[in-house]
């Protein structure tokens, strides 16, 4: 195929080295001189993008140097990426391409940035969101041995441009890798989470570091390797399908502790903090959907489930309960049904919360069921998925 990239510098130069490799035509243009004798080196974008079946866009969105983390930076206004560069190589593409061109855009953006501000400017030709999950130091080889491969369009569809990009990544990878196809949006959160997931990791890890040396007797590497090798909740897929918070007499009160012990300890910082006031924020966001929904319907409130998980009697640390705590703070006193935490039957005529997958009454007809767990579906009454607004 003949492909195009626009930025050849530390990361675009490997991947579009590699791509030639793999027997394709590839021409780049940078903004500086770049020499290769693998890449046509051409002096405009215009050139750079002449009949080239996909063209990637693999330029910087950069912030200030003062944020690039060598130096503190918690104490700084939070800011976006920068876009400038994106845009103008957007703009200049989309004047020398066409509809039977595919552009393609590599580089890490905010959730919603694509749609808001990439996808207007992109008029002439079509138009694809795939991050890369490339290193420094070994983009040549991350560019063709993913753990995933990311493709965002518009609507999400598998078909059409996603899958002419799937066909030309089977022609230069070495490890079969997965291919997540999904929203602009979809794909835009994959990319930017996943790092955030390594250095939420990376904290973690290293708090149990700072513990060692302020407590003593301790060997992080013992209490590390431990955690490592337990695959079957931490380590594993488990606890990554969004739904209700974490519950239990255990969990929420093992982060009070340790709140106690950063402080009692000096660390000077408190992860579980910011943990617990999530849990809460996000406690309190599914209260609000809840009663947004009961009051344009004029009904109760329904808290399907209110033991900490389902099967047991116990309602110590029950999620459920804390949104039914921000329900009756806006004068919502809810119906509690839970056939082993509460004796309430029904029928009911209500908002339910399915806080636990299975519907334990007897729902009457103009009820509405809110599924954080977004897999109930029913003929007879309306189902709202929460966390799925596409």
């Amino acid at each position: 195929m003949k492909i195009g990239f626009i930025g050849i510098g530390k990361l675009g130069l490997p991947c579009a080295e590699v791509i030639a490799k793999k027997g394709h035509d590839v021409t780049g243009y940078d903004v500086v001189n770049v020499k290769s004798d693998k890449v046509t080196v051409c002096s405009s974008i215009k050139e750079a993008v002449k009949d080239r079946n996909i063209v990637f866009i693999a330029v910087p969105t950069p912030h200030h140097p003062d944020y690039d983390g060598k130096a503190p930076t918690a104490h700084l206004e939070p800011k976006d990426f920068g876009y400038d560069i994106v845009i103008d190589c957007i703009r200049e593409a989309n004047m020398h391409m066409n509809k039977d061109q595919l552009l393609v855009l590599i580089s890490t953006v905010l959730p919603g940035t694509v749609r808001r501000e990439f996808a207007p400017l992109v008029t002439n030709t079509r138009f694809v969101y795939n991050p890369y999950l490339i290193a420094m130091g070994t983009v040549a080889w991350d560019m063709v041995n993913p753990e995933m491969i990311m493709i965002g369009t518009d609507n999400g569809d598998i078909t059409g441009d996603a899958k002419e990009l799937v066909d030309f990544y089977k022609t230069i990878m070495e490890n079969n890798p997965r291919y997540e196809i999904g929203t602009w949006d979809e794909c835009e959160c994959i990319k930017v989470f996943y790092n955030t997931f390594i250095s939420a990791k990376i904290g973690l890890v290293n708090m149990i570091q700072d513990v060692a040396e302020k407590q003593g007797h301790i060997n992080v590497d013992v209490v590390t390797n431990a955690l490592a090798k337990s695959d079957q909740r931490i380590m594993g897929p488990s606890y990554m399908k969004a739904g209700m918070g974490d519950g239990g007499a255990c969990h929420p009160r093992d982060n009070i502790a340790l709140r106690y012990m950063a402080q009692n300890l000096g660390l000077q910082y408190d992860i579980f903090d910011a943990i617990m006031n999530a849990r809460e924020v996000q406690a309190k966001n599914m209260a609000n959907y809840l009663i947004k929904i009961a009051e344009e319907r004029s009904l109760p409130i329904l808290l399907n489930g209110i033991a900490y998980k389902p099967g047991v009697p116990y309602t110590d640390g029950s999620y459920s309960l804390l949104v039914g705590h921000y329900c009756k703070e806006a004068g919502y006193h809810c119906i509690e049904v839970d056939p082993m935490a509460s004796p309430q039957k029904g029928p009911f005529t209500a908002v339910a919360l399915l806080a636990h997958p299975t519907l334990y009454c007897y729902l009457s007809e103009g009820s509405v069921v809110v599924d954080p767990w977004r897999e109930f579906e029913s003929k007879k009454l309306e189902v709202f998925h929460y966390g799925n607004t596409r």
